[in-house]
């Protein structure tokens, strides 16, 4: 089949998965932007310098095995037949689950189900799970547990534009994704924020708790909201249960307290209340910020009770969301590469779960692992007893954007066999037995799922170079040499897709009646989507909730503190999170000349004060300490930073990586690692620790 010389897709980024259209020219691939309804003809600087990547100058273009301490180009062949028969000699020693899979929230619908079937069918193996528990799992949790169902936004993102309050709790689009902000220029924003980010700097109110103390805030939110009687009375009795819990809970968390626990002053709290319930039109919606907490779920619950007692749920124009991170933060947790579930948001410990994806699959129910154990817990029992002795990693990079990534990547050396399959040679890559290298964005068919449930067509412009491969090429191979019959690994999306269809039929995410000719035809599908003349649901809960009674849940909650408090050896907060540069942890766009040279290295902001106090100035290189891990980064003062905490990107590798610091504390629920808070110190660089630096180290050398 001929390349095209132009298609119509979406960037490779964010969840907001804009709208563009690539072309073949005689200088490379160029991108210009598309008037599709999240971004209306505007990009972010990553969506206009994406197609730098597809030439970057080390990307790889053949398969890879360690031989001699040193990564040396094979065949294919040779690739694939050393990880089946090392996988194999792993299982026979050790087990089925002696050997993992580490899957990504970028991969697309396709490349998501096929690798939960090859792990469950072709390894046998409960270990699978994927990087969104480090992004979205806590939302996932609490919106699951209060509306019977978690898609990110139960509505379109055009609906925001026309709101006089957002609320937005931990979360900052200006710098993640900033063509958001085209639909939330007409609100009034409030943002819930330990620094004054660029999103806060737009805001009509920003609130600046201290790091870990979010859910305290919202309970005194709540508290204000029932004594000053802004509670939706109607709603509350009609549509909702649990209310009266909450509401007790909510009494002992009187203004001035939050006040002292948070910083927060009294009248910002009653102002953000009254702001949103005097709204026709209000959302709250949540971020990273409030989710990446040992009590993440708990925060995003406290969050989402504040937004039922004032009604906007399953409103027209008002409701509660979070905004997904990954390009396919929403598919790539429907579908099956999570530690507990089956294609179709489907329960791994329901039977009659298994016994659907089972026929689909062609298997006994009784054949399919249980659930396994969550990302952390996966990467934290590489090569120990009783874990992983090998691992499959496709569309992550752990070793920089894991919580203490220092034990992670130390981990993952332990492991027998590590076997990375990616595009670029990402720090994970490089410290792999075999590396597979596979498609990227403008390289291949499939389809994706962006923060509003809305499936959209990635379409292929170019063939893969040298001898990349797609992941569906790559899983069929390796499914093939463990002595898996073929046609249950298709390699052909469209094929793929299908089966992932009848797979998700009945399920909470049901893609049965979505297809690449409905899309292909430009029709716009959010699930669920149970049939073929089924318009799809932009709109979720407006007649009812997902509860089998129709009501939402309120959960009473209660604040506690961050699982790790600040002392005299470690006396600062330190907080992590993305720049507008970069995306992830960094290897895609650290590799992107413009982006790395708008955010060359890593860095750290400090308040003057703290800085003085610590011998340090702007611009000095600082060296950031926790319990787990010591980082060096770049001082910049920044006058509007809380004295007590200071704030690092985690993009970036070698000694600036933030997540030498992070707490792996993790939610008892979700499982989600304490990224947001660590207790931290400061100090000047001593000399034997090597300055930041966000350079790409040659790969192989």
């Amino acid at each position: 089949m001929p390349e095209p010389r132009s298609v119509t897709t979406h960037c490779p980024y964010c969840a907001l998965q804009c709208g563009t259209r690539l072309s073949r020219e005689r200088t490379g691939v160029a991108v210009e932007p598309t008037d599709f309804p999240v971004n209306r003809g505007g990009l972010c600087q990553k969506g206009w310098t994406a197609p730098a990547l597809l030439d970057a100058p080390d990307r790889l273009l053949h398969p890879m095995v360690r031989r001699g301490g040193r990564l040396r180009p094979v065949e294919w062949d040779t690739a694939l037949r050393t990880v089946a028969e090392r996988v194999r000699e792993l299982q026979a020693a050790h087990g089925a689950d002696a050997v993992g899979v580490f899957g990504g929230g970028g991969l697309t619908n396709e490349k998501t189900y096929l690798l939960g079937k090859f792990a469950r069918l072709a390894l046998g193996t409960s270990r699978i799970d994927y990087n969104g528990r480090f992004c979205m799992s806590s939302a996932a949790a609490a919106g699951t547990a209060a509306f019977g169902l978690d898609r990110g936004l139960p509505f379109p993102v055009t609906d925001l534009g026309r709101a006089d309050v957002v609320l937005l709790a931990g979360a900052n689009p200006a710098e993640t994704m900033p063509p958001l902000l085209r639909h939330l220029a007409a609100p009034e924003l409030v943002v819930i924020d330990p620094r004054r980010s660029a999103t806060a700097q737009r805001a009509a109110l920003h609130l600046q708790p201290a790091p870990g103390t979010d859910l305290a805030l919202v309970l005194g939110m709540l508290h204000i909201a029932v004594v000053d009687g802004w509670v939706d009375g109607d709603y509350v009795r009609d549509r909702t249960t649990g209310f009266e819990a909450v509401r007790r809970r909510a009494m002992s968390w009187w203004p001035e307290r939050v006040e002292r626990i948070t910083g927060v002053p009294v009248r910002a709290q009653r102002a953000a209340v009254r702001m949103l319930a005097r709204a026709d039109r209000a959302y709250v919606l949540t971020g990273r910020g409030a989710e990446q907490h040992a009590k993440g779920t708990d925060t995003v619950a406290g969050f989402i009770d504040l937004a039922l007692a004032l009604g906007l749920p399953g409103r027209d124009g008002s409701g509660y969301g979070c905004l997904t991170g990954q390009g396919n933060g929403q598919g790539g947790r429907e579908h099956g590469q999570k530690a507990d579930q089956l294609p179709g948001y489907r329960s791994l410990a329901d039977p009659a779960a298994r016994a659907h994806v089972a026929g689909v699959w062609g298997v006994p129910p009784d054949s399919l692992p249980g659930p396994g154990i969550s990302a952390y817990e996966l990467l934290d029992s590489a090569g120990e007893p009783g874990g992983v002795r090998g691992l499959l990693v496709f569309g992550s990079n752990p070793v920089v954007s894991a919580p203490r990534a220092g034990h992670v990547a130390e981990r993952l050396a332990a492991l027998d066999l590590l076997v990375v399959a990616d595009f670029v040679p990402s720090e994970t890559a490089r410290a792999a037995d075999v590396v597979l290298p596979v498609a990227q964005w403008a390289e291949e068919d499939g389809t994706m799922t962006n923060l509003e449930g809305r499936v959209l067509r990635r379409r292929r412009l170019r063939v893969p170079p040298g001898h990349a491969r797609s992941d569906l090429e790559v899983l069929h191979g390796l499914a093939r040499r463990l002595g898996e019959p073929g046609h249950r690994y298709p390699t052909a999306p469209r094929e793929v897709f299908a089966e992932l269809r009848r797979a998700s039929a009945g399920g909470a995410a049901d893609y049965a009646g979505i297809s690449y000719e409905r899309l292909d035809a430009g029709e716009a599908l959010h699930w669920p989507c149970p049939a073929e003349d089924h318009p799809g649901t932009p709109r979720l809960f407006l007649d009812r909730f997902a509860h089998p009674d129709g009501r939402a849940r309120f959960a009473a909650v209660e604040h506690r503190p961050a699982a790790e408090q600040v002392s005299a050896e470690f006396p600062l907060h330190a907080t992590t999170g993305r720049v507008l540069a970069h995306y992830q942890s960094g290897a895609q766009t650290r590799r992107v000349p413009e982006l790395a040279a708008a955010a060359p290295e890593a860095f750290v902001e400090v308040h003057p004060d703290t800085a003085r106090r610590a011998g340090l100035g702007d611009g000095d290189v600082a060296l950031v300490s926790s319990a787990r891990g010591r980082t060096a980064a770049r001082v910049r003062l920044v006058d509007s930073m809380r004295v007590d905490t200071v704030f690092l990107p985690f993009h970036f590798p070698g000694a600036g990586r933030a997540n030498l610091l992070t707490n792996p504390a993790l939610d008892p629920r979700s499982r989600m690692p304490e990224f947001k808070v660590a207790a931290a110190r400061l100090d000047p660089l001593p000399a034997d620790v090597a300055p930041p630096t966000g350079a790409a180290a040659e790969v192989f050398a």
